[in-house]
């Protein structure tokens, strides 16, 4: 896979741009509803993609060599599903030919999140949605 279809797999949901808790001792995951300050919250995708690292040096590069480590990743992710063997799901714009359909399906974190300038205490911004 070209580096182009490997980011044309991105459905543009936010989810993973979402601030995650984990209990250190369990392993045991929660998703807030805090985004990362880069995410636009309409588009649902990284407003300096390019330049993410140099801004967030925390952000994870997503690559076939490490989706399958990343347990945080949704259920819904294309790339999680694809490793999984699963095919991609009716909304993802690969499949529907529209951006929009991600949104329109309430995948996507869109009028669900504010970013993390706003928010100083994350454990009470736990949520289920994501999962």
């Amino acid at each position: 896979m070209s580096p182009a279809e490997w980011e044309s797999l991105c459905d543009g949901c936010g989810r993973c741009c979402l601030h995650k808790l984990e209990d250190e001792e369990t392993g045991e995951l929660w998703f807030t509803d805090v985004a990362c300050r880069l995410l636009d919250l309409g588009s649902c995708r990284c407003s300096n993609y390019e330049h993410r690292r140099r801004q967030v040096p925390d952000c994870v590069r997503l690559s076939p060599d490490n989706v399958d480590d990343l347990s945080w990743l949704p259920s819904t992710c294309a790339y999680r599903l694809l490793s999984e063997g699963n095919p991609l799901a009716w909304w993802h714009p690969l499949v529907s030919g529209d951006p929009d359909t991600i949104h329109e399906a309430g995948i996507s974190v869109r009028g669900r999140v504010v970013t993390e300038t706003r928010i100083k205490d994350l454990q009470r911004r736990i949520v289920t949605w994501p999962a």
